[in-house]
């Protein structure tokens, strides 16, 4: 579904990532771990059009997306939620959500996802009319996520959903995923700081350091690298 191929980009210095390459396929959950500063979230926001690469290619379903721009790709199916969740503070909880739906497919979807969030994130359900500045964190983690579905993405990108998070809340952040993934088999790319849920939960991996990928794997070979347990699992 998405194919990066030796991207390459940065904010006017140096480059922060540097022919980086990872597919994501059609299905699976593919997770970017490393330590911060490391280029996750820089690689988020050059999928999602924010930052424009230097170099390399964007492939999403066969498309070479780069010259698309960043509206424009949500109508084809991205949805970035963002780190640090990023609700719109002084709008109620329903208004955030529908301002996901604004897509071509959220519009024409907006009843039954409308449905499936409430079910799925039940506190959205009871929150609906509270301004999304005075929920908990989690609740505005949960909202963000709800936006995101909100616009039917074909490809679901989290930039670290549990970050700020109490762990029992991070634990059913992870859960409500694992959860959403087995109902509609949304194609999911993970950034996550929680390395060992991470690698447990995805199909396949990526460590990224100094803007390079070092490693990569499915959930097994990364567990198991002796790289992997003694940097990122504390063994």
């Amino acid at each position: 579904m998405l194919e990066i191929d030796t991207l390459t980009c940065g904010y006017g210095g140096p480059p922060v990532l540097r022919e980086v390459s990872i597919k994501v396929g059609e299905g699976q959950l593919v997770a970017v771990v490393g330590p911060n500063g490391a280029g996750k979230s820089t690689l988020f926001k050059t999928i999602s059009g924010v930052l424009p690469p230097a170099a390399g290619a964007i492939r999403f379903q066969g498309r070479d997306i780069r010259e698309v721009p960043a509206a424009r790709r949500a109508h084809l199916g991205i949805a970035h939620v963002p780190e640090g969740r990023q609700v719109f503070p002084s709008l109620t909880v329903m208004e955030n959500l529908a301002l996901g739906a604004t897509t071509d497919a959220g519009r024409r979807d907006w009843k039954e996802n409308l449905d499936k969030i409430l079910h799925w994130l039940p506190r959205l359900a009871e929150r609906q009319d509270q301004m999304a500045g005075t929920l908990s964190g989690g609740e505005q983690q949960m909202l963000a996520i709800g936006r995101g579905l909100a616009s039917s993405p074909r490809l679901l990108m989290l930039d670290e959903p549990s970050m700020g998070l109490a762990p029992f809340m991070a634990d059913f952040i992870f859960e409500r995923l694992a959860e959403i993934r087995r109902q509609t088999r949304v194609t999911v790319l993970l950034v996550e700081q929680r390395v060992a849920e991470a690698i447990e939960a995805a199909d396949y991996g990526y460590v990224l350091e100094a803007g390079r990928v070092v490693l990569e794997g499915n959930h097994d070979a990364l567990s198991a690298n002796d790289r992997v347990r003694q940097a990122y699992l504390g063994m």
